[in-house]
């Protein structure tokens, strides 16, 4: 039965977000335990009145209180380069020190962590770091979001009955699927000079899937060649024996990129969204 784009359109969701999507505390706790003893020997600085020298004193005699400072900056690295005010490079080495001690407290002035340490503005440093990292944290939801729709879809087949490495396979290359199962792939590779991957592969008595998901929340040009991408691929996919492409997406961000939907939409067979796995589309498509 032919279905009505606009009416398919409606069903589109505007949030995938699960519980875990916002902030992972997870490993905001791990990586804040990663420097508890350091920033606690650190925490002897807090309303220091002799801060500097204090500060030298701790290093030389526990250099690795070092190690925290990076974390304190919410920066991942252990080396940190800065130009001081006359163009002078320095690349300091919080893991081992290259510099003198002297050269690391003029680091901690100019960054404004003795402001942070001597006026008392915070009472812990571990906890401190804590909303360092929630503020780490916070920034790979992109990330997170990316992987949403994939364990989603992932959901759906499990449901269906499919079983991981043996009747579905994820993110499975163009080359892979050939060997497996003896599928000339060409068609979809321009002759094996471009590599694909799909999401996921699932096999049947009667056929082989390649599974591409993806959700977009919000607009942008990329959608666009998303659809054209995929349409292309589906086209491709018609001359592989054996073989069908489905594409599996949601998200409101399709509302403004709704005409190239449209056009992948009414030239390929198999393109879903969430409310179609929920009404139980793929016990019906992979059989």
């Amino acid at each position: 039965m032919k279905r009505d784009f606009a009416e398919w359109l409606l069903t589109f969701t505007d949030s995938i977000a699960n519980y875990k999507y916002y902030i992972d505390f997870e490993t905001i706790y791990k990586n804040a335990e990663i420097y508890k003893i350091e920033l606690n020997m650190m925490n002897s600085l807090i309303g220091s009145e002799n801060i500097e020298q204090d500060f030298e004193n701790l290093v030389k005699k526990y250099p690795e209180v070092l190690k925290c400072v990076p974390t304190l900056l919410a920066v991942r690295q252990t080396e940190i380069i800065v130009l001081d005010d006359e163009g002078n490079k320095f690349e300091y080495n919080f893991n081992n020190m290259n510099y003198s001690v002297e050269q690391y407290t003029v680091f901690m002035r100019e960054t404004g962590l003795f402001d942070l340490l001597e006026k008392h503005l915070i009472n812990n440093l571990y906890d401190y770091v804590l909303g360092v990292e929630s503020g780490l944290n916070s920034n790979a939801r992109k990330n997170r979001g990316g992987h949403l729709m994939e364990d989603l879809v992932e959901k759906f087949i499990q449901r269906a009955g499919f079983e991981k490495d043996k009747t579905y396979f994820k993110e499975m290359y163009l080359q892979d699927i050939e060997r497996r199962w003896k599928l000339d792939m060409s068609f979809i590779s321009n002759k094996n000079q471009a590599t694909k991957r799909f999401d996921f592969v699932i096999k049947t008595d009667k056929c082989i899937y390649g599974i591409e998901t993806n959700f977009y929340a919000s607009g942008g040009s990329k959608l666009n060649e998303t659809a054209r991408s995929y349409k292309m691929i589906a086209e491709e996919a018609k001359r592989v024996v054996g073989f069908e492409f489905v594409w599996f997406t949601d998200g409101m961000g399709w509302i403004s990129a709704r005409n190239n939907l449209r056009e992948t939409f009414d030239n390929m067979e198999h393109i879903y969204n969430i409310a179609d796995m929920k009404n139980g589309i793929m016990k019906e498509i992979f059989k």
